[in-house]
């Protein structure tokens, strides 16, 4: 089952979260950071939207979606971000499910004029996926100034 994750999920999202990071960029995320950058998204959608994936009575998956307004399209991409899926549940389709369901929301809603996501330059079993699922790379690269107080590290 998919839906909409609440502030219920918080901790489970959270540790979802730093192990995402831990496995793709070997970084170790304050905990505590973590937590209530989770809690404010879950609080407040305008911020982000979670959805989450549930199996054996239990969160297995998740994704998120933040929101970047296009004037060039007058809409919204919806920005996939902080895919996780639980070491024991991967190469079942859970994060295609997560993706269709999104997908969904996105083909039915006229605000809404695409999906976005970045990854890992070396990452080709994550690009193979997205591929498969239909979408393509662009010519953007990404680029980045972040402040030095507001390090990922712990």
């Amino acid at each position: 089952m998919i839906r909409k994750a609440t502030i219920k999920d918080a901790e489970i999202i959270t540790e979802f979260n730093y192990c995402l990071a831990k496995e793709t960029e070997d970084l170790e995320l304050n905990r505590e950071t973590l937590f209530k950058g989770v809690q404010k998204v879950l609080s407040d959608e305008s911020k982000g939207i979670y959805f989450v994936y549930e199996k054996d009575e239990k969160i297995v998956g998740q994704l998120m979606i933040t929101k970047e307004w296009s004037d060039w399209r007058n809409g919204d991409f919806w920005w996939i971000q902080s895919v996780y899926v639980h070491k024991d549940y991967r190469r079942q389709g859970i994060y295609t499910a997560l993706f269709n369901h999104v997908k969904s929301i996105v083909d039915s809603d006229d605000t809404i004029c695409g999906l976005r996501l970045y990854v890992e330059k070396e990452n080709e079993a994550a690009k193979n996926t997205y591929k498969a699922l239909g979408m393509k790379e662009t010519y953007y690269l990404l680029y980045e100034l972040s402040s030095p107080d507001k390090s990922h590290e712990s």
